[in-house]
């Protein structure tokens, strides 16, 4: 199939809403191709598409999970935490700027043939906090949840501070942090009492 025909394929089916995008994982000759977009900062395995439409509406996954209800302009971020490369054989599918009564504007993401763990839901929620976690099996919404912050984060991100004896290579010391808030994410090492925030943990992705 040449690149148009394959272009043509994906979009059968698909509208968006105006200011929407859809990003679908893609390699086409090692190119990113943008129809119509605003240029977004993304790696090259990413389609960026944008169309003024009134509706938008992406096609139902069969298994996977479903992230809804991102932050706005969080949704790259999200499949960066998760380590989401465009390596694997999955789809995954996002939109971005959809209108959301709930935040005006949200994110979505769609995860192909994977579930996500309790501590990629964790992940997710130190940047995004209303987001909503939704397992589908065989089209069907067989648990959704909002996820949920603990009061005590245990080792899935590391202290900012390079003296903190969490980093050093001599001590296998498990990073603790303490959830002060979050949104602003407001994060406290137990060790040395160091701040961290949202941009603290992204960069660590």
């Amino acid at each position: 199939m040449n690149v148009p025909s394959r272009i043509s394929s994906l979009l059968e089916g698909v509208t968006f809403t105006k200011q929407a995008f859809l990003i679908r994982v893609l390699n086409i000759h090692g190119f990113v191709f943008l129809w119509n977009a605003f240029y977004l900062h993304v790696p090259k395995y990413l389609l960026v598409l944008e169309m003024s439409r009134r509706t938008l509406r992406v096609s139902k996954i069969r298994d996977g999970t479903v992230i809804d209800h991102i932050n706005k302009g969080h949704a790259l971020n999200v499949i960066k935490i998760l380590g989401i490369n465009g390596r694997s054989n999955g789809v995954v599918t996002i939109a971005m700027n959809v209108p959301s009564r709930k935040l005006g504007v949200k994110d979505i993401v769609k995860i192909e043939g994977r579930e996500l763990n309790p501590e990629e839901v964790n992940k997710i929620a130190l940047i995004a906090p209303h987001a909503t976690i939704n397992i589908i099996r065989n089209f069907k919404v067989v648990e959704k949840e909002r996820v949920k912050l603990p009061s005590i984060i245990h080792g899935i991100i590391k202290c900012a501070n390079p003296p903190c004896i969490s980093n050093s290579e001599n001590e296998p010391v498990k990073p603790i942090f303490y959830v002060e808030n979050e949104e602003p994410l407001r994060l406290r090492c137990h060790y040395c009492g160091h701040i961290m925030g949202k941009e603290d943990v992204l960069k660590q992705y």
